[in-house]
């Protein structure tokens, strides 16, 4: 996988193009282990209580859904937000 500022900005430009296992992947990353796994979605722990929500599953041929994928490219702007703030 590439750069986490590579891989956000790939999600960014074409959210319908990203391999489920790739965002898998960047969402442990980011998040941690998945607080909910095995059936069929993913949900990751996230430091608010309310929206973007981290939730994840497979779509056609091994695919993210895209709008999965916008909903992650929030979350870690939100993040990237948050943390610029605490400086």
């Amino acid at each position: 996988m590439v750069n986490i500022a590579g891989f956000v900005e790939k999600m960014r430009k074409s959210p319908q193009n990203i391999r489920y296992d790739d965002l898998f992947s960047f969402c442990c990353r980011m998040f941690g282990e998945p607080r909910q796994q095995g059936s069929s979605h993913a949900v990751f722990k996230t430091p608010w209580k309310d929206d973007p929500r981290v939730n994840i599953q497979r779509g056609k041929n091994g695919q993210a859904k895209a709008y999965q994928v916008k909903q992650v490219v929030r979350a870690v702007e939100k993040m990237a937000a948050e943390s610029e703030g605490a400086q």
